[in-house]
């Protein structure tokens, strides 16, 4: 559906519709995930096993309630089309983890050697 609109007089502009619940392709490329200083690099051929290793990884940890919320919002089941979104647009995810007070950067990227570490 096209809108015509104006931002000031004699200047008009015309407006495409989208339907934001059109899906989003899947990931398509290997994912790598890490928590710096605690795990080595670990890649994974689809995106929603790397999230499912991440959570798992990050649960081991002796993080707070808080943080262990957050990162299951953020890195759920519910967040890979997301997640995927975010890894093509920006080229990596990244958050921290803090043990006490030591942050640990968080990070997921694609595996493709011009991607960002």
């Amino acid at each position: 559906m096209d809108r015509l609109g104006s931002d000031g007089p004699g200047r008009w502009y015309t407006m495409r519709l989208v339907d934001a619940s059109v899906e989003a392709a899947p990931h398509p490329f290997p994912v790598v995930v890490e928590v710096k200083g605690l795990t080595g690099p670990a890649q994974f051929s689809k995106l929603s096993d790397a999230l499912s290793a991440l959570l798992a990884s990050l649960r081991a940890l002796p993080l707070t309630v808080e943080q262990l919320d957050y990162f299951d919002e953020l890195f759920g089941p519910d967040s890979a089309q997301r997640i995927g979104h975010r890894l093509a647009t920006y080229g990596e995810v990244r958050s921290l983890a803090f043990l006490g007070l030591t942050p640990h950067l968080v990070k997921l990227y694609p595996a493709d050697p011009g991607s960002p570490r």
